[in-house]
């Protein structure tokens, strides 16, 4: 990207919403700062406008923060989110809706500093945010709730995801999870990870496979120990191409994906 960021931020307590801009643009990586005393004004101005990224509050009336990220979430090119609140309890349910850090306030001005970082890194990559070092990867572990308790499911265990309206599935092992979040922003997070799209409704760990196979009606299928993943047409010949780069780099011995019987 070039230029300064172009930010949205969003909280209904005013002095909250004034500090936050006024760190923002203190900020020489910001270019311009709008602000949104609720979520359903933020959704307007998303709609009209285009934003970098949005510093979002968790805790307000009507819509939260949270309800608003998962709209972000399924917008063709969101932008990048970054939530603040003073909840630490949100933060898995943050990440899991892709949101690239999570600020507890009061924000300090080097914490703001190293989340708008992030987001320039984001935005020049085009995937997911590399960790910080020393860090976490905060999709390298997926939260999935369940019903009072949070599982978190380890990415090096997933063979593949597949798409389910707004959810995504998550194949391993020990069990298939449902999490809400959209598999377009996943293969963001993933694609450096070793994690392949090989169909409109599958991602696909490249190290999972066994071997390809023809189906009844021609198509291309990866066979895993989990059974069988759809390629596409138009996926086939780069998937063929990571799998013989796998295998060169001597990728399909290590013991956490789909190991020989």
């Amino acid at each position: 990207m070039t230029g300064g960021l172009r930010v949205l931020a969003v909280d209904d307590v005013a002095p909250a919403l004034d500090e936050l801009r006024r760190l923002l643009l203190a900020a020489p990586e910001v270019a311009h700062v709008t602000t949104a005393g609720d979520a359903i004004t933020a959704l307007r101005l998303l709609q009209a406008n285009p934003f970098d990224a949005v510093f979002l509050d968790i805790s307000m009336p009507a819509m939260d923060g949270m309800e608003l990220g998962s709209l972000l979430a399924r917008m063709t090119d969101p932008p990048v989110i970054v939530f603040v609140t003073a909840f630490e309890e949100h933060a898995a349910s943050a990440y899991g809706l892709g949101a690239v850090d999570y600020l507890l306030k009061p924000v300090g001005r080097e914490r703001l500093r190293a989340a708008l970082d992030r987001v320039r890194r984001f935005l020049a990559s085009g995937a997911g945010p590399p960790p910080e070092p020393g860090g976490v990867d905060e999709l390298a572990a997926v939260p999935v709730d369940l019903g009072g308790r949070t599982l978190f499911v380890r990415r090096d265990d997933v063979r593949f995801a597949e798409a389910n309206g707004d959810y995504v599935r998550l194949h391993t092992p020990s069990a298939a999870h449902l999490v809400r979040i959209p598999i377009s922003r996943l293969e963001r997070h993933w694609h450096s990870a070793g994690f392949l799209r090989v169909h409109r409704s599958y991602l696909l760990a490249i190290t999972a496979v066994r071997e390809l196979r023809s189906d009844i009606g021609g198509g291309l299928l990866a066979h895993t120990d989990l059974g069988d993943v759809p390629v596409s047409r138009r996926h086939a010949r780069e998937l063929r191409q990571h799998l013989l780069e796998a295998a060169t780099r001597g990728e399909f011995d290590a013991p956490n994906r789909g190991e020989r019987g």
